[in-house]
């Protein structure tokens, strides 16, 4: 059998040689480009399991902007083929556009060796299960969705002085996006939502231990900062190299008057009150996923009637129109303004309508909306 053939691309003449020796010794096939353009031509005359490639081929440049480029350029001419992207400690968040851009993981440079091979061999096996699946693999796909929507909230708990409603919509079956909601009191409930970079199986199968780790920790005493830490560090133990998590949680007490929160690199919530003003659920933590010792932090805002709270994924901002232009922060807030004197249940109808009209109904990316119209 014909060794796993990889497309290796760095602008740097030691670092490719490097991964040559490394992926050769591993029993990988390696092509090695050093520019843009070497990368198309070789993906589009030839045929490779897998691209590793660096997010930068412009000397002293770090921004990662060549490679996102790449990356939908090679996208658009083989939608099939794993990318793995290299990003140094300083570009984290370059990765994490590359991966909702579609690449399937990230190395950190300098690399371990281990790492770096492990998760060469997972993505060019993904890659082959997925460029072979038949009609039992499809059959599988669908009974994993089945079980997958049992998992989430099939109805929203009652409590006192707040309405909450959510949908979940993956796009294929599947996915790596979760919600949840905890019923604490009759005036306190813990609310969560997530995003698992990824799409499939592997992104759905995280989202379950994720959904795990938050029920375990989320306890009415709890803090949301402290559920963070704790969930990370599990997770941390568990989650595969290369993958991570975005993540907010949120503890509404009605009685109180106050919504408290820690976010782990998710799209930050939008509270719009009563008078107008917004504010942004956002701590600035990092995903869970890449280091067990992160400490995060909480905020507070005051909530009062008539205030809305919606938490989103990516799904719902990155929604694309023909001419790709995205659906976006502005167009949501515009939407919650316009339906803010609804209910929950109105408010979630609103926005995914909104979505909807702007795709043409054409699903791109797994999409979860969750509202609290405080009363």
């Amino acid at each position: 059998m014909a060794l796993p053939r990889v497309l290796v691309a760095d602008d740097q003449p030691d670092i490719l040689q490097a991964l040559r020796l490394l992926l050769s010794d591993a029993g990988f096939s390696p092509d090695l480009v050093g520019s843009v353009d070497d990368v198309i031509d070789r993906v589009t005359s030839d045929s490779y399991d897998l691209l590793l490639m660096d997010l930068n081929y412009t000397r002293d440049t770090t921004s990662g902007r060549e490679g996102l480029d790449l990356l939908d350029q090679v996208h658009s001419r083989d939608n099939g083929l794993p990318i793995v992207v290299m990003t140094g400690w300083g570009s984290i968040e370059t990765a994490v556009d590359a991966m909702r851009r579609g690449a399937k993981s990230f190395v950190q440079k300098p690399w371990d060796d281990t790492t770096l091979v492990e998760v060469v061999r997972r993505e060019v096996s993904d890659g082959r299960a997925l460029r072979r699946r038949d009609a039992r693999l499809a059959h599988e796909h669908a009974e994993a969705g089945l079980i997958q929507r049992a998992l989430l909230p099939s109805a929203m708990p009652a409590i006192n002085g707040c309405e909450l409603a959510a949908r979940w919509t993956p796009a294929f079956g599947i996915g790596g996006d979760f919600f949840d909601v905890l019923r604490f009191s009759d005036t306190r409930v813990g609310i969560a939502i997530a995003d698992v970079i990824g799409k499939g199986l592997p992104a759905a199968l995280l989202m379950s231990n994720l959904q795990a780790a938050v029920r375990a920790f989320a306890s009415s005493t709890a803090e949301p900062e402290d559920v963070c830490v704790s969930v990370n560090r599990l997770l941390c133990r568990n989650i595969a190299a290369g993958k991570f998590v975005t993540f907010c949680y949120a503890v509404v007490d009605t009685a109180q008057r106050t919504v408290s929160f820690a976010n782990a690199g998710h799209n930050p919530p939008m509270l719009l009150h009563r008078d107008g003003s917004v504010d942004r659920l956002n701590t600035a933590g990092l995903v869970l996923g890449v280091t067990a010792d992160w400490q995060y932090t909480g905020g507070t805002y005051s909530l009062e009637a008539g205030d809305r709270l919606v938490c989103f994924t990516d799904g719902i901002t990155e929604a694309e129109d023909a001419s790709r232009e995205q659906f976006g922060d502005r167009r949501l807030l515009d939407t919650i303004r316009r339906h803010q004197l609804g209910t929950a249940d109105a408010l979630v109808q609103a926005v995914s309508d909104a979505v909807e009209m702007w795709t043409g109904g054409v699903a791109q990316d797994d999409a979860t909306l969750l509202a609290v119209a405080v009363g």
